[in-house]
């Protein structure tokens, strides 16, 4: 896993035209621990190297791979379940510190906006964007073992959470997803995920104990 990792950010710094040297490389250091807590179930280092390794499948599409690399690389790096803020703390994170590599600034904010589009509270604005957000939601079209790993890992996250109330909200967040008319914004992801993500939702729902609410 570990070289996996090394590779993606090495290339991806590289091409962003950053310098190379102790400094990056405790920045990645920093990271992986930061994705290498204890807490973590399902937003764990697993998560990071799925993204990776999907992003790596379609480098030669999105217009800016190497900066959705380093966006996917801080997209979760700060992740607190209690918290609210955690895709700007890490989208914070990411700028501060490629401006602090030395960085463009308009480079910077790009991949500030593309760590906040993992929010998932809006269709992303830029084609870089859907790819970012296709990536991370990628784990919905997975094999339905995976899927229901996925579930239970992310049931491990909110284990503080009363039951009743963790179906209640797990089975809204995942209706709104069976609600949309596409879950996956790009053609490439749509035609490979979306028939899958779709059969895992309504058996996620219903699990759950509820019915899907189809658009």
């Amino acid at each position: 896993m570990h070289e996996l990792l090394r590779h993606s950010w090495s290339t991806a710094w590289q091409q962003l035209g950053l310098p190379s040297g102790a400094a990056d490389e405790q920045l990645r250091g920093e990271l992986l621990a930061a994705w290498g807590g204890p807490e973590r179930k399902y937003h764990a280092l697993r998560h990071l190297q799925e993204c990776l390794g999907a992003l790596e499948s379609v480098w030669s599409l999105p217009e800016r791979p190497a900066e959705l690399a380093i966006a996917l690389w801080f997209h979760d790096a700060i992740y607190e379940v209690r918290a609210s803020d955690n895709e700007r703390r890490s989208a914070d994170w990411a700028a501060r510190a490629l401006s602090g590599h030395g960085a463009p600034e308009q480079l910077a904010r790009r991949v500030h906006t593309l760590v906040m589009d993992t929010r998932h509270a809006a269709r992303p604005a830029t084609a870089d964007g859907l790819w970012m957000v296709d990536i991370d939601l990628g784990i919905l079209g997975a094999s339905p073992e995976r899927y229901a790993q996925y579930e239970a890992q992310i049931r491990e996250e909110y284990a503080w959470v009363p039951r009743w109330l963790y179906r209640r909200k797990r089975r809204a967040l995942l209706r709104q997803f069976l609600a949309r008319d596409t879950i996956y914004g790009t053609p490439y992801f749509r035609m490979l995920l979306e028939l899958p993500a779709r059969r895992n939702l309504e058996q996620a729902v219903a699990a759950l104990g509820g019915r899907p609410a189809r658009p």
